[in-house]
């Protein structure tokens, strides 16, 4: 029985679902930045962003640090590392399909090549 459901906000999934919200964890592996140098990468406006800070603080995606006037941001490693554990099963779900795709790319190739060489030979002969 389930006794507890996170909101669609606070979880860690909820919160990276929305791009703009990716696109701070991006900045953010760069390492710690203020608000204000966050909010200058988006065409909207700062209370926006600062929506979509408060967001991934309440999933526990980033940490905030204040200093004076200045709010930091940085990622928070132990929830990302938790959203990357549930992500391990289709990682290989999707290498084996890769590997999948190379073998057939990889025949498919080895059978046309000779029909390649033919048609070649072709174009030179006078």
């Amino acid at each position: 029985m389930v006794t507890h459901v996170q909101s669609r906000s606070t979880s860690a999934f909820g919160a990276i679902a929305d791009p703009t919200r990716r696109a701070i964890l991006d900045l953010l592996r760069a390492g710690e930045l203020t608000a204000g140098k966050l909010a200058d990468n988006f065409p909207v406006s700062r209370p926006a962003v600062s929506k979509h800070m408060r967001v991934l603080r309440h999933a526990g995606l980033i940490r905030e640090r204040r200093e004076a006037q200045s709010r930091y941001y940085a990622l928070d490693p132990e929830r990302l590392a938790e959203v990357d554990a549930w992500l391990a099963p289709f990682r290989v779900f999707w290498a084996a399909r890769l590997q999948d795709l190379r073998q057939f790319v990889e025949a498919d190739h080895a059978r046309r090549q000779p029909r390649l060489r033919a048609t070649r030979k072709k174009r030179r002969r006078p």
